[in-house]
């Protein structure tokens, strides 16, 4: 059994009005540090709110250690919640701020002085302890809001977008951090954020959530490289996955995914897969860093078209190129090409092994093993 289960969890705001949370189902083990992935407006919050006795559950169970807490009062459920404005009280101190759910738990006060103590020292925020929050800034606020929520010792430690309220430089800092305190105190965390590099370089698994739903369950890399969804490869990545509109057609007995610019020979991998859409339009996707040019035009075995760079964005580690395929615009990773100059001539060239295709229905990968 798994640490944290949630079971066909559904949330609406009223009897008629859609579905916010949609049949959800997520099961969590003991120490994982879990990321919830989406746009607004997809449920993320919300969830973490039913888990917390924050918002009711129309239907669905969640589960910690076998039990149901749905029924139970969020100070009874065993998990702590910091929340995106950390809302610590700016007349307490820092010491009184973290101690204050022990307060209301009515543990001793020498118990309170130890573990006040001991959590501001896993926080780095010991010499802070008589300061007021108005005295402090964002990111020492963030961790007092981290030691409030962890000196109750929870089962469950929430987070919904803790970083959001601070600069780009601290954001990152404060990444490392919330991940050194999660394996400090082995808690198991879920973490809600719209910033696809804070899933990406915290959690050892992201729920990548859309309209109320889970789209893939995956490690970040599973996620990146291995997208379900068409809108999970448009979701994760920067730049994100360009899309070109095809019809898979066979011409002189070979498959072909067909453009208005251009006609791509289908992977011999992914040809089973792909005959049943003879006829039929698919999506096909390329990750900018896996398309290849050539200034000297040479076509490989997963030749594109030829076309022109439009513009050069210098990243500094790398640059990004654009460019047009009929109507949709290209977005290209390159270390190689990196002082390349606008309005150079160049043959686009794709890793085979790395185009993806997604069934314009489903939007649902089409998959070599889905046969």
């Amino acid at each position: 059994m798994s640490y944290l289960e949630i079971k066909n969890l559904r949330k609406k705001y009223s009897k008629d009005g859609p579905l916010i949370i949609d049949n959800l189902n997520l099961s969590v083990e003991k120490g994982e540090f879990i990321v919830f992935l989406g746009p607004s407006g997809c449920g993320k919050t919300t969830t973490i709110r039913m888990i917390a006795g924050l918002e009711d559950v129309n239907d669905g169970e969640i589960l910690i250690e076998g039990v149901n807490i749905i029924d139970k009062k969020p100070k009874d459920r065993g998990v702590s919640m910091i929340f995106q404005s950390y809302a610590i009280w700016p007349h307490m101190t820092v010491f009184e701020n973290i101690a204050y759910p022990l307060k209301l738990q009515k543990v001793s006060k020498a118990e309170i002085n130890k573990r006040v103590k001991a959590v501001a020292e896993a926080t780095d925020i010991s010499n802070l302890l008589k300061k007021y929050p108005a005295q402090m800034s964002g990111g020492q606020r963030q961790r007092v809001a981290v030691s409030r929520a962890i000196v109750v010792e929870p089962k469950i430690f929430l987070m919904d977008e803790p970083l959001s309220n601070l600069d780009a430089k601290l954001r990152v800092s404060m990444r490392t951090e919330l991940k050194n305190i999660h394996n400090k105190q082995n808690s198991t965390s879920i973490f809600v954020t719209h910033d696809q590099s804070e899933a990406m370089s915290m959690a050892d698994r992201i729920v990548v959530m859309y309209k109320g739903k889970i789209e893939q369950i995956g490690s970040p890399m599973e996620v990146y490289e291995d997208s379900a969804t068409k809108f999970v490869a448009e979701f994760i990545g920067t730049p994100p996955t360009n899309f070109f509109k095809t019809r898979i057609e066979k011409i002189d007995g070979v498959l072909m995914a067909v453009n208005s610019s251009f006609k791509y020979k289908i992977p011999n991998s992914l040809v089973k897969a792909l005959e049943k859409y003879v006829g039929k339009e698919v999506d096909m996707g390329v990750r900018p860093e896996f398309i290849d040019i050539s200034p000297e035009m040479e076509k490989t075995e997963g030749y594109i078209c030829d076309t022109n760079i439009s513009f050069v964005e210098p990243q500094g580690s790398h640059s990004i190129l654009i460019t047009r395929i009929g109507e949709v615009e290209i977005k290209i990773h390159t270390v190689k090409y990196m002082y390349m100059k606008p309005n150079t001539n160049v043959a686009l060239n794709v890793k085979s092994e790395k185009v993806m295709f997604f069934d314009c229905d489903s939007t649902k990968r089409i998959k070599a093993d889905n046969l």
